[in-house]
């Protein structure tokens, strides 16, 4: 039997879409629509494909190139820009999304100029920065920032949104989503300017949603690590009924010797500029992996075995093998966290698997 290759990341499709489904039901619940962020799975068109068979229309990504990548592979649905433009790619906004979040009023007009040359216009979610400080626009500009946007032809305004726990952690509470439900509310009133989309969040208010009474005008979220992890972001606990291995990475022992833990010989500055400090555990069996930091985020990786990661370089990872019995040619497999998800699909030395069934249970409640 032909052996595939390693490193690879096997993508369980059938997975992907009973957690689709589940959540696209559970938000729908209480009235909110789901878009599924794609970043994470390097804009997959069979990933997107799942998307679209469970009734999700919005696909969102902070690439052009994934937008482009979709298009180009027939998927037909509402592309969103999930980072603001920057001036250097607007005409490719213009080209491959229907939507983009946008907090520079310089953006805008550039946007405003390409799409007219286009005949065409490009909606807008305005964020608004309620307190993780990434992107976002004050709240005490908004007025004035809408004012000036609103005299500008080609674009439109879509709606507002706001991010939370990606940068500074910040949680997306009942206070802070009544928050951005007054601001809403507050837009359409004074400037007489229905919000298609009130998008409060991510994958990180799962807790909120679930606890809330009402979700006031929040009406969408912006959904990716628990379609493919099915975790919540705050504490990463697993979602009620969903799959939360939908991923998994496979690599290879290249080597299996048993040697001291203690590097010997005078020490200075590994490949990355660090100083690792060892642990003397006397000699112990070291089995090397053929992956290393070029494919994948290291660190992200959970070991499904009893054995542990002692470090690794470019396209190495050590291991103490501890009772494990490695042989060279074995292969080793890991699940993952999202940043390391994201680097494995990322990675073009990373094999993609895709596979159509599902062998195992959900986690339990």
């Amino acid at each position: 039997m032909t052996r595939l290759p390693t490193p690879r990341i096997e993508i369980n499709l059938a997975k992907i879409a009973h957690n689709a489904k589940k959540l696209v039901q559970l938000y729908g619940s209480k009235g909110i629509e789901i878009m599924a962020v794609t970043k994470g799975v390097c804009g997959s068109p069979e990933i997107a494909k799942i998307f679209l068979n469970q009734g999700i229309q919005m696909l969102a990504d902070s690439k052009l190139i994934n937008l482009k990548r979709m298009r180009d592979a027939g998927i037909s649905a509402q592309f969103v820009l999930l980072r603001s433009p920057a001036l250097s790619e607007i005409e490719a906004v213009i080209k491959y999304a229907d939507i983009s979040i946008n907090t520079e009023l310089s953006v805008i007009k550039k946007l405003s100029e390409t799409a007219k040359s286009y005949n065409t216009v490009q909606k807008i979610i305005l964020m608004i920065e309620m307190g993780d400080l990434r992107e976002g626009i004050m709240p005490e500009n908004l007025e004035m920032f809408i004012q000036e946007v609103l005299k500008l032809s080609g674009v439109k305004i879509e709606g507002i949104g706001a991010n939370f726990a990606c940068f500074g952690g910040v949680k997306p509470s009942e206070e802070k989503m009544d928050d951005l439900s007054t601001l809403a509310s507050e837009i359409e009133m004074k400037f007489s300017l229905p919000l298609s989309y009130v998008s409060g969040g991510n994958s990180a208010n799962y807790n909120w949603f679930m606890a809330t009474k009402s979700i006031g005008k929040i009406n969408n979220l912006r959904v990716g690590e628990s379609f493919f992890l099915g975790r919540e972001t705050l504490n990463r606990l697993a979602i009620p009924e969903l799959y939360t291995d939908a991923f998994t990475f496979v690599t290879e022992v290249i080597e299996s010797k048993t040697k001291p833990s203690v590097p010997f010989g005078e020490l200075g500055q590994n490949a990355f500029g660090d100083f690792p400090q060892f642990e003397d555990r006397g000699q112990i069996t070291r089995a090397i992996l053929g992956a290393g930091n070029q494919d994948v985020l290291v660190t992200g990786l959970l070991p499904i075995l009893d054995f542990e990661i002692l470090g690794s370089s470019s396209d190495h990872i050590v291991l103490d093998a501890k009772k494990m019995n490695f042989s060279v040619g074995d292969e080793v497999t890991f699940n993952l966290t999202y940043g390391a998800l994201l680097s494995t699909m990322t990675s073009p030395y990373v094999f993609k698997k895709y596979i159509h069934s599902i062998e195992m249970t959900p986690s339990s409640p």
